[in-house]
């Protein structure tokens, strides 16, 4: 089998639509090349390097098979009660895996999906039960902040240097060890409320804002990622790995204001 850093790379020939390398004539004529000459530009899509359109028909494709699960994920939620949460722990094995491949697996990236419809279906039918009306809140949230950050990324206003990466590292770190404290303190029966002690009253408002903020920054460095894989001429399987990461930061973002919309109106 040949090299396919080789056979698939333009420096070493050309592949033809049929697979074979494409191979100069010995002879032209004026016409013909005049007629190459007068040909557009071969396109992102026709060298196979990833477009936007691609990311965005992915990731499309996937937020649409999320939307339809959940919805019969909620709609079983009382027949299996247990189902969402073996979406949530097959969605984080999935989620771990995918992020750790150095291929991406659309195979794989589907099936997170769908774990992921199966947990979010049951847990926003439990929050919806408990708050009537935060879930449609919470989807308007999630895309008014998406649309938010798309706008502040396209005009320039934040822009993702090396500086603003690493402190978005630091604070998804520090938030990581808080929420693992908080997780903590409720297993041991320490405070009160549905969220943990640390995520009660107005400290949890503020700490689901300041979640909110980091998912919002994410999402920027999803974008900026996204642009320099595009411009840098990725494969155009590497739209999957893109829809996916961006699937992985709307689903944080969403749990984060699902969360906290529930902490205002009341834990």
């Amino acid at each position: 089998m040949a090299n396919p850093v080789f056979s698939n790379s333009p420096v070493f020939g050309e592949r033809t639509r049929g697979g074979g390398t494409l191979v100069a004539p010995s002879t032209i004529d004026a016409a013909s090349l005049d007629r190459m000459y007068g040909a557009p530009a071969a396109t992102t899509r026709e060298t196979g390097r990833m477009t936007y359109d691609d990311v965005i028909m992915k990731t499309g494709g996937l937020l649409a098979l999320l939307v339809v699960v959940a919805a019969g994920s909620w709609a079983l939620v009382e027949t299996l009660p247990w189902l969402w949460i073996a979406g949530a722990v097959v969605g984080l094995v999935l989620g771990l895996v995918n992020a750790f491949k150095r291929e991406p697996s659309p195979v794989l990236i589907t099936l997170y999906t769908v774990a992921q419809g199966v947990f979010l279906g049951g847990i926003s039918a439990f929050y919806e039960a408990a708050w009537n009306g935060v879930v449609g809140q919470a989807v308007l949230a999630t895309v008014a902040v998406f649309a938010t950050s798309l706008f502040l990324f396209r005009s320039g206003r934040v822009r993702v240097t090396p500086k603003f990466t690493r402190w978005l590292l630091v604070a998804m770190v520090g938030y990581l060890v808080f929420s693992l404290l908080n997780f903590g303190l409720a297993v041991f029966g320490v405070g009160d409320g549905a969220f943990g002690p640390l995520r009660s009253g107005w400290l949890g408002v503020v700490v689901g804002l300041v979640a909110v903020g980091l998912a919002a920054a994410s999402l920027i460095v999803d974008f900026d990622a996204i642009k320099r894989g595009v411009e840098g001429g990725a494969p155009r399987k590497m739209a999957w790995a893109a829809a996916f990461g961006l699937m992985v930061t709307l689903i944080w973002l969403y749990l984060e204001l699902l969360r906290l919309l529930a902490i205002i109106r009341g834990d």
